[in-house]
């Protein structure tokens, strides 16, 4: 044996037989076969370990003992370079895909059976392994894209710099994450890749859309290494990881998925691109890629949430699967406790809170950063020493299962023979010992991982059974149910039911499930807490068919209580800010901020904190989704602090109006700053923007549509644009504020801003939908009707040039200072109140603005008063219709009772308005009786009924004191 060379005289032991005659009579077999030096010795023995063991290696080794042979008298360094080495080639050696197929899978049989045979025979230690097998796979993927994109380069399709290396140049990125990344791979796991693509440096055909290429390119690559055939397969494709999978193509454009990840990318996002890696493709587009989302993987600050994160779905996963306790039988040795994910997680965990500024942390592969963590002082030379060995031991074992049968597999048997049988070839001569190892590194782990999460919440009801498992109601869970209120907990468990079986949407992936069971038991008390527990189930229900995906949700309502309750109260109260939370769950952010109790509406402040949301965006359709984004997360913000008493509706109204002004602002200069480079700007040229209607009073709600009329002036003697495409500057104008429009009304993916309107300007829906100011200036002086005065009483500038503000705002005040004779003013406002009432009548007793008496006829008399006596009294120009009431009445134009009254009335009116386009979906005024209820208790009235009287009372006297306040010609 001293003359041997290769893998066979490195061999160093075999594992032992559990049926020793049976295994001798497989080898003998195929003993004419072998080759002599395979029929005695430690490879004699390993063969009957092969034999004894492993259905999957002992047909490898039987079909083809040529092959075998060669195996062993081969240095298994070199038999590994080699069959990499024709494996990355394969995908250049044919045009026929079925024979680069077979190549393929030929190829693997092998690198499986060498793999095997150097581990088995205690050749190569664990790192060797994994290693040899994320390069192999590295290799497959590669020849899988050169096998796609020479097939598209011969159909005319694509169009390669290099027909010998078709990858190069392509704009085709492939990223391998999970363990693949992280050159750790198992013996038969699925390969985790992520397909991206630059749309803009790939050679395609003139016309031929990127999206759709590249998408069937990787479902082709997935298509040839993973189909059977007799030869058996390559490699499983998993393309999950890649950014909201339910509902993105298969490849994604690198400007897409850098977009996603800046913007909603979660943390066990930024834990699987640890591991990521480029592995076919234009690699150093990959790195490039991957060296810009470092941001994203890598906060500069100590990211201690990212602990929690990660550990909820460790820890779900064992109250999945039954893991509370450590037992052999059955036991997953990846995801249970003491696991292999354990370990993982321990370092990854700790890679996201430190590497951001520790850059030594950021390494793929988990031993080394064992040291790592132990060398920059955060882990102990023991937890260090102790995670090592174990990770050793279970990667070795997780082998060892996989080897039997080539199944991705980490579950021990729970048959105690096929224990029996296991523990022999995992190298252990009894039972006994290959469980008191086994247990052993697996209580070191827990004691180690405990460590990390010792302040880990708990989920547990207190209140007893909420149990949602199985197919069956649970009578226990039933009579939880109703002590908490429910009506119907049949229909309450189905329901919860269908959420762990995916039926929504937002909780069919395994991660969300496994986050809602452990929230469900909490979630159900903080919905029992709402005033109809069953309507806000409902609602939740709902916005889980709607979303795309709940874990980041979910995640944070776990670990909130106070977020928790706040939800189940919009769930239950205000269903239109549950959607926004279902649709951006980010936005409650801001409720845990402590700045949340400390409410502002300065609409300068309102408007830096957007601009700060807003960012720099560096595309227009990036500023689209990020001033959606923005003006969200501020109405969202600004929504639950009316809910929780925070701010009153009247500054909830300003603090919306400051959010849609900004909003305005910013939309202004974004389009004008892309129109200029496109057109240019034309000579002395200015525009500004006018709000009118609630937007212009500061009373803008929740739901509120924006009335606009935009103006513009230029030098009349220049009348050209300077740009490569000049225009003449009505066009310029009008153009530019179809943009603006188009900017603030059209729905991107991150959904929409504001409906608009501008039939307020002069000429009403006709014509152009901007005004020259010269044009406005003459209309409002000589030719605008009295109703377009009253408008006029709630305008104001909200955004663009200063100085066509200031002369438009004087424009609008000379208008509503001219001299009028109040009786005159009365009778028209009197007469298009009427003519109001005639065309549109209203929608019933909740109709807040229409109906008689309602909020259109307070409004009416506030423009009465503005029109009637502003000449003398010009302080009236600017205010809300309450303030105008106070002002009259100091000016004895109306008595103090009259005031008060009607400024009560317009307060309790507005408010309940405020409440119901915030709490109710679709028609607020056909609100059900849960809504009513709501409403009612938001105004501190007892009930539905109470409200409704309370309203008709009110509107009644107004209507009362409108007609005798305006017949008298006040």
């Amino acid at each position: 044996m001293a003359s041997e060379k290769g893998l066979i005289a490195r061999l160093v032991d075999a594992p032992p037989l559990s049926n020793p005659d049976q295994a001798r009579q497989l080898v003998s077999d195929i003993a004419d076969t072998l080759p002599a030096r395979l029929r005695n010795g430690l490879a004699h023995d390993l063969l009957l370990t092969v034999a004894d063991h492993s259905p999957f290696l002992w047909g490898l080794a039987s079909r083809d003992p040529e092959r075998l042979g060669r195996l062993f008298a081969e240095e298994p360094e070199a038999a590994n370079a080699r069959i990499v080495s024709d494996q990355r080639a394969a995908g250049r050696s044919s045009a026929d895909l079925d024979e680069i197929g077979a190549r393929l899978r030929n190829n693997r049989a092998e690198h499986a059976l060498l793999v095997a045979l150097a581990d088995l025979g205690g050749v190569w230690p664990v790192k060797t392994v994994t290693e040899a097998l994320a390069d192999f796979a590295d290799a497959s993927v590669s020849a899988a894209a050169d096998a796609m994109l020479l097939q598209a380069a011969a159909a005319g399709r694509f169009l390669p710099k290099d027909q010998a290396r078709p990858q190069d140049a392509s704009g085709l990125v492939m990223l391998g994450l999970g363990k693949l990344g992280g050159r750790e791979l198992n013996y038969s796991s699925d390969i985790d890749l992520i397909v991206l693509f630059d749309g803009e440096a790939a050679p395609l055909k003139e016309g031929l859309e990127p999206t759709q290429f590249f998408s069937r390119l990787a479902q082709g690559m997935a298509k040839l290494l993973q189909e059977r055939t007799a030869e058996g397969y390559v490699h499983r494709v998993d393309y999950r990881l890649r950014p909201d999978p339910g509902s993105t193509p298969t490849a994604l454009s690198l400007a897409s998925a850098y977009h996603y990840y800046e913007t909603t990318g979660q943390n066990w996002e930024r834990a699987a691109f640890i591991k990521a890696r480029p592995i076919a493709g234009d690699i150093a587009v990959g790195e490039h890629f991957l060296n810009d989302l470092k941001p994203f993987v890598w906060r500069k600050y100590f990211d201690f949430a990212a602990i929690a994160d990660v550990h909820a779905m460790k820890r779900q996963i064992h109250a999945v699967r039954g893991h509370e306790a450590l037992a052999v039988a059955g036991h997953d040795i990846k995801l249970g406790r003491g696991g292999i994910r354990e370990i993982e997680f321990f370092v990854q965990t700790q890679q996201l809170v430190f590497g951001g500024r520790r850059p030594d942390l950021r390494g793929r592969s988990t031993i080394p950063m064992l040291s790592a963590l132990h060398e920059d002082g955060w882990i102990s030379a023991e937890a260090r020493d102790e995670l090592g060995a174990a990770y050793g031991f279970l990667r070795t074992i997780e082998h060892r299962l996989q080897m039997m049968r080539d199944e991705q597999t980490q579950r021990l048997p729970t048959d105690g023979t096929e224990i029996e049988r296991f523990s022999r070839f995992a190298g252990y001569e009894t039972r006994k010992d290959f469980e008191q190892a086994l247990l052993g590194h697996a209580r070191r782990v827990q004691a180690h991982y405990a460590l990390l999460f010792e302040a880990a919440p708990d989920l547990s009801s207190e209140i007893g059974d909420l149990v949602f498992s199985g197919s069956e109601d649970d009578p226990a869970t039933l009579e939880t149910l109703r002590k908490l209120g429910f009506r119907e907990p049949e229909r309450v468990a189905e329901t919860v039911r269908g959420w762990h079986f995916g039926r929504r949407s937002a909780v069919r992936s395994a991660r969300a499930r496994e986050v809602l069971t452990e929230l469900v038991p909490v979630l159900i008390q903080a919905l029992a807490g709402t005033h109809d527990p069953d309507n806000a189930l409902d609602n939740l229900d709902r916005a889980f068919g709607r979303m795309p995906a709940a874990v980041e949700l979910l995640t944070i309502l776990r670990e909130r209580e106070r977020l928790r309750t706040l939800f189940a109260d919009l769930l239950g109260s205000a269903p239109r800010l549950a959607d926004v939370v279902a649709f951006s769950p980010h936005v409650l952010d801001a409720v845990i901020d402590p700045g949340f109790v400390e409410p502002t509406t300065d609409a300068a402040e309102i408007a830096a904190h957007y601009r700060s949301l807003l960012g720099k965006p560096d595309s227009h359709e990036i500023f689209l989704d990020r001033s959606r984004d923005a003006a969200r997360q501020l109405r969202f913000v600004t929504g639950a602090r009316l809910l929780s008493g925070i701010l009153t509706p009247e500054g909830a109204g300003r603090a919306f109006s400051a959010i849609a002004d900004a909003v305005v602002a910013s939309s202004l200069e974004e389009v004008a700053r892309h129109f200029e480079a496109e057109h240019g700007t034309v000579p002395g040229g200015r525009m500004a923007v006018l709000g009118f209607g609630r937007l212009g009073s500061h009373q803008l709600t929740a739901e509120s549509d924006l009335d606009l009329v935009v103006l513009y002036d230029f030098d009349e003697e220049n009348r050209v644009s300077t740009g490569r495409r000049a225009l003449d500057a009505a066009m310029y104008f009008n153009r530019l504020t179809q943009r603006l429009v188009a900017a603030l009304t059209v729905p991107t993916r991150r959904g929409g801003l504001y409906e608009v309107d501008l039939r307020l300007r002069p000429g009403g829906g006709q014509g152009s939908v901007a005004t020259q100011f010269r044009s406005f200036r003459a209309y409002q002086g000589e030719e605008a009707e009295l109703w377009e005065h009253m408008a006029l009483t709630r305008a104001r500038v909200v955004a663009g040039d200063a100085g066509l503000a200031e002369e438009a705002s004087a424009v609008i005040r000379e208008a509503l200072m001219m001299k009028r004779d109040p009786k005159t003013v009365d009778r028209a406002v009197r007469d298009m109140r009427a003519l109001v009432a005639k065309e549109k009548g209203d929608d019933g007793p909740f109709d807040l603005k229409l109906a008689a008496g309602g909020l259109l006829d307070l409004d009416f008399l506030a423009q009465a008063l503005v029109l009637g006596h502003a000449s003398e009294i010009p302080d009236l120009i600017g205010l809300d219709a309450p303030s105008v009431f106070r002002l009259a009445s100091e000016h004895d134009v109306l008595t103090g009772a009259d005031a008060e009254f009607l400024v009560g009335a317009y307060r309790l009116l507005d408010d309940v308005h405020h409440w119901q386009r915030l709490m109710v979906e679709g028609d607020p005024t056909g609100a059900t009786p849960v809504a009513l209820a709501r409403l009612a208790r938001a105004v501190n009235l007892p009930d539905a009924r109470a409200l409704e009287t309370e309203l008709d009372t009110r509107r009644t006297s107004v209507r009362r004191l409108f007609d005798s306040l305006l017949k008298a010609g006040h």
